[in-house]
């Protein structure tokens, strides 16, 4: 008999799989938020994750340490402790922050739930109001439309006040060669 062939039962496999693709989620995301699901139907559950998928997201429920493992050293051990006591689901958010949020939020208020614990947003733990914060951001094309506008403002101001003092000028020419006119007529 050869002791060298460990068998691995068929549960840690699937889990070893689990976390695997959990770390591939990880790496990919540009954030996570973390919360609470609890309460939520599977129906509400299922369009929210619909809903989600559109604004380029995904929410995964898993358990907790499978959770812990895949993040590695994305959190740290006290962290860890303090919010993942109940059952947590992931919000893997892989483009702009600002629309999955938005519909978490929208989940939040319709349904009072999932409890948002909190998010690492650029390698940063955030809390859950910062998270609710990002949430009231316009998207991000807007955001860009308004700095643009933002650094347009003293050029068009400048241009204006500068226009003006020509128009002034013309008009007064204007006002001269009219009043010079009529008197010589």
């Amino acid at each position: 008999m050869d002791n060298t062939t460990v068998k691995i039962s068929q549960n840690r496999q699937n889990k070893e799989k689990l976390v695997a693709e959990l770390k591939d989620k990880v790496a990919k995301s540009n954030a996570m938020v973390f919360a609470n699901y609890q309460g939520l139907t599977h129906q509400q559950l299922e369009n929210m994750k619909r809903n989600l998928k559109k604004a380029e997201a995904e929410f995964v429920a898993v358990k907790n340490t499978l959770l812990e493992i895949a993040l590695g050293d994305k959190i740290d051990q006290e962290t860890a402790k303090q919010h993942f006591n109940q059952p947590t689901g992931a919000l893997f958010i892989y483009n702009d922050v600002v629309d999955p949020l938005k519909e978490l939020t929208k989940t939040v208020k319709e349904f009072k739930m999932p409890v948002i614990k909190f998010g690492i947003l650029d390698g940063k733990v955030v809390t859950d109001q910062e998270v609710t914060k990002l949430a009231s951001l316009p998207p991000l094309p807007v955001l860009r439309a308004q700095l643009l506008g933002q650094m347009k403002a003293p050029i068009s101001g400048l241009h204006r006040a500068l226009n003006w003092n020509l128009q002034s000028l013309v008009m007064t020419l204007n006002a001269v060669k009219d009043k010079k006119s009529a008197a010589s007529a």
